[in-house]
């Protein structure tokens, strides 16, 4: 792996660290509706997100093809363009179910 590549990866992993901890206290989506500060700071990251998937090399999305890289760029791109209509229980699953998995899939790229 390029080094440039470590580097993003760990920012990836920083940016979902901070939704997780952001999130913590959350229960449901209603609660991301009701607390709109943290629903806008959790919107921010998913942009971080994307924009450094962005950024990674070809050769290592090539290689890590178990990583859905599009739609994390793809999820980026809605909430950049259509930040009024994201749904709160999207972002809520994505949340609870994505992002955990991402978190170990790139822990394991660094481990390489």
């Amino acid at each position: 792996m390029f080094s440039q590549d470590q580097i993003l990866i760990r920012q990836l992993l920083l940016t979902i660290d901070r939704v997780l901890e952001y999130s913590i206290n959350l229960n449901s989506p209603d609660d991301l509706a009701i607390d709109y500060k943290t629903f806008d700071a959790i919107l921010m990251n998913f942009v971080a997100l994307g924009e450094t998937v962005g950024k990674l090399s070809n050769d290592i999305k090539e290689k890590q093809r178990n990583i859905d890289w599009r739609k994390i760029y793809a999820f980026r791109n809605i909430v950049a363009h259509d930040y009024f209509g994201v749904d709160e229980e999207v972002v809520w699953q994505i949340i609870q179910k994505h992002l955990p998995k991402l978190k170990s899939d790139l822990q394991s790229i660094i481990n390489q």
